[in-house]
């Protein structure tokens, strides 16, 4: 039978997104939604570092846990060489967490 769980226990998924620009430079993000987070940046909506630089591809994402893991993945691969993240889109790790230790 569905339980109806409280609002205060319910914890939103997080996760990690990679986008690509025209130019091939790439964008690391959080959300916890993330096709709708691409669709604000699509519309110059998001951030700032996007707008003008499309179109715009999702090449990588991956659902991290809770915000502070999100952030703390985010800035990880922010430090990331131009040619390692090239690699994260080329494998696609189910674990990104893992894949960068």
């Amino acid at each position: 039978m569905y339980q109806n769980t409280p609002l205060q226990d319910y914890k939103p998924q997080w996760s990690v997104y990679l986008i690509q620009t025209a130019k091939g430079a790439f964008y690391t993000g959080i959300s916890t939604d993330v096709f709708r987070r691409f669709g604000e940046h699509e519309r110059g909506r998001g951030a700032k570092a996007l707008r003008g630089r499309g179109p715009l591809t999702l090449v990588f994402q991956c659902s991290v846990g809770d915000r502070a893991d999100a952030l703390r993945l985010e800035y990880r691969i922010k430090q990331l060489s131009h040619l390692k993240k090239l690699e994260i889109v080329r494998v696609q790790p189910a674990d990104i967490s893992e894949w960068l230790k």
